[in-house]
């Protein structure tokens, strides 16, 4: 079958070529690796082909002193192996991975689909993005393609078959990327607005039914047939704009998986395939990676006094929830990031060693850097390296050294770390693309903001999270004590019934504003709000505003007098069973509660109304895990000190123990006796642990 589609695509037309796509993706069958880590993985990207002078030898080489297992490449390179049209080039790429093979370091291979060759361009100038407003793409960056253009899928899949079909029997290689970072980066050609209408007709049937569903007769817009659907650049309505994004992701879902599948066909049982995620949530994981083996992720968080740890944590738990196993960090910051030189922040000492082992703390396999050397000239001159355009050893390589060496003494203890959080996150793509489309504020991405704030209070007071995503069929919360809510702005009747039952069957929840106001398709429900989750928070309302930062009155959580504030949203809440836990200090909105929480069958909804601020919302977070019973002595850590923990290949118990300052401070250790990993020392139970400034200390016990 694998020849099939190339063939078919020289007699057919475009729709028809696309329409065979999906069902060649519903036919083929995807066999899981039978993937095996002994070890973390330590290593960089390599692009020997952008080196101005050959140096391969002596790359390697450095490698080898620096420890570096696993180099991935190749997925820029689509130019280098078809230079002309047909004309395919492999030696060169074979030379680097038969030299890093003869090294014993690992190779990952990128299948080159995100930068087309220059050719491509010039002969198929349709297949490069149409904007809104007509604005097009040109030549000369990446990712400018329209990834349902059918000549872009003809070529894609020829040079992706390709390079599966040779370096799937190379020994060095252990996996396949699929593209990398993929959007649809503003995608509205031709061809993907067809593609949309045949969503919608697959999805909704007919026009009468979106009508209705869309309530398209508001300023007279309703269609009597399919030809007068109208285009997305003047689309007003909400319901129109939903099912935009969602047919975005399913585009890049159905892409990734499209190629999946057929590097499945080559790939050996041990080789995985993998793609290279942003946390960015116009993707939606779970449905792209269902076929992938393992994913992958890429993260730049600050470093410097900026380094938290909180970005990689999230990102972490994130996308350690997408398929409940380990993943790979495919990218991370080397010395300092940019498209010019007007950030550069290389990190501190420690820091790199620090992020490595934050990275693991959360479940990663691998940590790969972006990249190992510096790049001489284009847009990421700045984007530096292990190595800094000098190409020789430096301080961040001596770094990457060390902390290679422990990997190979203990990694095997860290590898594929098991990690049972008792709290979820509650993640809705809809809430957060509709919440995009009619914002509550100015700026920056809401919904991601407040995900994002709920999330940091649980990692600054060491609370292990998962994240549950709400478009999953069956929502499933039972195996969590506690779940975190974020404005729930689009959601199903089963879904919200879901959270209703999992409160009224004991569990604990704290739930932002604006849930339950939508139904699936945006659209407001006509019952009273918060509709059917009515009766597990206790109260209704019918009036809601922005607001300016407010008080609340009395300091009902004994913070300090500036962070006793909430902001941004109020609804204003008529109780029914729920108890206000506070009100606002206003001589209007004081007379509603800003804070709820109601006693539902054998648990309890904790309803923010507004926006409480961080410290606030740290509150309110830690009262929850007392009231699930889940708190431990690890609570009594709090950023800049930070503790996780999982489960080892060998059935033990792994603490880590970071501090990210830059003062020595100290840890009570309130587990079984153990071993302190990176000193090779004895730790008892109740010992003091000193931790270096922008250090870690890693404690398996006996």
């Amino acid at each position: 079958m694998k020849h099939v589609y190339i063939a078919f695509t020289k007699r057919f037309s475009r729709s028809i070529k696309l329409l065979f796509l999906v069902v060649m993706l519903s036919l083929t069958k995807h066999s899981f690796a039978q993937i095996k880590f002994n070890n973390v993985l330590y290593g960089v990207s390599y692009y020997h082909e952008y080196m101005p002078t050959d140096r391969l030898e002596k790359d390697v080489q450095m490698m080898q002193e620096t420890g570096v297992s696993v180099v991935r490449l190749a997925e820029s390179s689509w130019s280098g192996f078809e230079p002309q049209e047909g004309k395919f080039e492999f030696a060169w790429m074979d030379r680097i991975i038969d030299r890093l093979h003869k090294a014993g370091i690992k190779v990952i291979v990128g299948t080159p689909t995100y930068s087309i060759p220059a050719w491509m361009a010039l002969k198929y100038p349709e297949m490069l993005i149409e904007y809104a407003g007509g604005r097009k793409a040109s030549y000369g960056i990446r990712q400018n393609v329209d990834l349902t253009n059918a000549s872009y899928l003809f070529y894609s899949e020829r040079i992706i078959r390709k390079i599966a079909e040779r370096y799937a029997k190379h020994p060095a290689v252990i996996g396949f990327q699929v593209d990398n970072e993929t959007l649809t980066r503003g995608a509205n050609n031709h061809d993907f607005q067809v593609g949309f209408v045949n969503y919608l007709k697959d999805k909704f049937g007919t026009v009468q039914t979106l009508n209705k569903i869309w309530g398209l007769n508001y300023w007279g817009m309703a269609m009597n047939d399919w030809s007068e659907f109208p285009d997305r650049d003047g689309a007003t309505n909400t319901g129109y704009k939903l099912e935009w994004e969602r047919y975005k992701m399913k585009v890049i879902a159905d892409f990734l998986t499209w190629q999946t599948k057929i590097v499945d066909e080559y790939k050996r049982p041990d080789q995985f395939v993998t793609h290279c995620f942003m946390t960015t949530p116009e993707i939606d994981k779970p449905q792209t990676s269902q076929f992938m083996d393992i994913l992958g992720l890429n993260k730049y968080p600050p470093v410097q006094d900026k380094c938290t740890g909180a970005e990689y944590a999230m990102a972490g738990d994130y996308i350690r929830s997408v398929k409940n196993s380990n993943y790979l960090v495919t990218e991370t910051t080397g010395q300092t990031t940019g498209w010019d030189s007007k950030d550069q922040h290389p990190p501190y000492d420690g820091q790199l060693r620090l992020n490595m082992y934050s990275n693991i703390g959360s479940g990663a396999n691998m940590v790969a850097y972006w990249h190992w050397h510096s790049i001489h000239y284009g847009q990421e001159t700045y984007w530096k390296g292990i190595l800094s355009h000098d190409l020789e050893p430096n301080r961040v390589y001596d770094e990457m050294k060390k902390t290679a060496q422990e990997l190979k003494k203990f990694g095997p203890n860290l590898v594929n770390l098991k990690i049972k959080p008792q709290v979820a996150i509650l993640f809705s793509y809809d809430s957060n693309h509709a919440l995009n489309i009619m914002p509550y504020k100015e700026g920056s991405n809401a919904y991601r903001t407040q995900t994002d704030q709920l999330h940091r209070a649980l990692y600054n007071n060491s609370v292990a999270v998962d994240y549950v995503f709400a478009e999953k069929p069956n929502l499933n919360l039972k195996d969590y004590k506690l779940v975190i809510v974020p404005p729930l702005y689009v959601a199903s009747d089963a879904v919200l019934t879901a959270i209703s039952n999992y409160v009224k069957e004991g569990g604990q929840v704290v739930m932002m504003f604006k849930s339950g106001f939508t139904d699936q398709n945006s659209m407001v429900r006509t019952e009273v709000a918060p509709g059917p989750l009515r009766k597990a928070c206790g109260f209704y309302y019918q009036e809601f505003a922005n607001i300016e930062n407010l008080n609340l009155k009395g300091n009902p959580f004994s913070v300090a007098d500036k962070e006793n504030t909430v902001s941004e949203w109020a609804e204003l809440i008529i109780p029914e069973t729920a108890q206000p836990l506070a009100f606002y200090d206003h001589p209007f909105y004081g007379k509603y509660p800003a804070i709820t929480s109601n006693k539902f069958g054998k648990g309890t909804l904790v309803y923010e109304g507004c926006r409480p601020s961080d410290i606030l919302q740290e509150k309110i977070v830690m009262s929850a895990i007392e009231r699930a019973g889940i708190r431990t002595s690890d609570q009594n850590i709090h950023w800049p000190l930070i503790t996780k923990q999982g489960i080892n290949d060998f059935g033990k118990k792994v603490h880590f123990y970071y501090n990210y300052s830059s003062k020595t401070d100290s840890v009570l250790y309130d587990y079984p006796d153990g071993k302190e990993l990176t000193s090779d020392r004895k730790v008892k139970k109740g010992e003091k642990l000193d931790i270096e400034p922008w250090g870690v200390q890693v404690v398996e016990e006996n």
